[in-house]
């Protein structure tokens, strides 16, 4: 279970929150543990059995001397702050939702193509650095480079960032490292990017069954919420960039146009067959 010391919500959040320690110290017999929050009202007034003691429990009131004492009696810190109740506790959720949702990091590259997040996996040295180089080149933005951490958010879903120790480097092999933001400016970066689609670097198989049409939606998985999946076979002399781009351009098709070019596509096919399958039939009825 993911714990969060008190200490360590006051270093992060006392100046955001505008958050007033009351007790002695910060060091806490008990850790926060769920993103919950708890208004005990109904509790002080004797309605105990639905009273939640893991939550931290937020009181619009003046703070009594006997609530600090026995505070610091029990080692459970006592914080005031001066914000209204509501914002406070919708700030605060916020941020103990981000600290406990679940988070993988994935060995890839994550690019903000056309307002799609990318992310780019396949062995090492296969390309996914420099393609994502060449994107930026061409005007998308970098979120992060060779670790990818990805965090499980509220609705299903997938937001990717970078490393704070790397924050925007990439390692270009030949080349070394280096800093995005200085060789491309602001506008080549951001912060953090919804996850869409993955898109796998292999090597070209004259064995391996590609797919042609587009008509079979491959998924894939990261902290159980499923993504689609998109395999690029690499051959020298392939523009992989250009076509990173158009699998960015055909996703939002799907989501926003609302329909599948694939399928539109086979749909058209299967009618024509059919008008033609008519015709020859109507031909070989027509006697006079």
């Amino acid at each position: 279970m993911q714990a969060l010391s008190v200490a360590r919500l006051y270093e992060d959040q006392h100046e955001e929150l505008q958050l007033e320690m009351l007790t002695e110290s910060m060091a806490s017999s008990r850790e926060i543990t769920i993103s919950d929050i708890h208004r005990p009202g109904m509790a002080l007034m004797g309605f105990v059995d639905n009273f939640l003691p893991e939550r931290i429990q937020i009181q619009g009131i003046d703070v009594p001397a006997y609530l600090i004492e026995r505070g610091n009696q029990a080692r459970v810190p006592v914080l005031r702050t001066t914000q209204s109740t509501t914002p406070f506790i919708h700030s605060l959720t916020n941020y103990l939702d981000h600290m406990f949702a679940p988070h993988t990091t994935v060995h890839g590259s994550l690019v903000d193509v056309y307002g799609c997040g990318l992310l780019f996996t396949g062995r090492s040295g296969i390309g996914k650095s420099e393609t994502a180089l060449d994107l930026i080149e061409r005007g998308h933005r970098l979120v992060a480079d060779d670790i990818v951490t990805i965090t499980h958010r509220h609705g299903d879903l997938l937001i990717g960032s970078g490393s704070q120790l790397m924050r925007h480097h990439m390692e270009i092999r030949g080349l070394g490292i280096i800093d995005v933001q200085s060789i491309f400016g602001v506008r080549s970066i951001r912060l953090q990017k919804r996850v869409e689609v993955e898109v796998v670097l292999k090597e070209w198989s004259a064995d391996e069954d590609y797919e042609r049409m587009g008509l079979e939606d491959r998924k894939t998985s990261f902290l159980g919420v499923e993504i689609p999946r998109v395999e690029i076979p690499i051959v020298p002399g392939k523009n992989v960039t250009v076509i990173a781009e158009v699998v960015a351009l055909n996703y939002l098709v799907k989501v926003y146009g609302g329909y599948s070019p694939a399928e539109r596509l086979n749909q058209h096919l299967i009618e024509v067959m059919k008008r033609k399958s008519a015709a020859k039939a109507w031909v070989r009825e027509d006697t006079e």
